[in-house]
């Protein structure tokens, strides 16, 4: 029978797309254009959901 491995669980936030480029409108003086690089403030760039913390019940 075949192992399946783990799959990481993807950001819900960013949906796996943890980084995007934004065109600011500008360009450079070799025409190309000037952009912004973003992260994901939640997964923080990785694109991966962190793990539930484990809750304590009880005292």
């Amino acid at each position: 029978m075949p192992q399946h491995a783990p799959t990481a669980r993807i950001c819900h936030d960013c949906d796996g797309f943890p980084t995007v480029a934004i065109a600011t409108g500008t360009r450079h003086a070799d025409g190309t254009r000037a952009t912004l690089r973003i992260a994901c403030p939640t997964c923080k760039g990785t694109g991966h959901a962190a793990p539930a913390a484990v809750v304590r019940a009880g005292r």
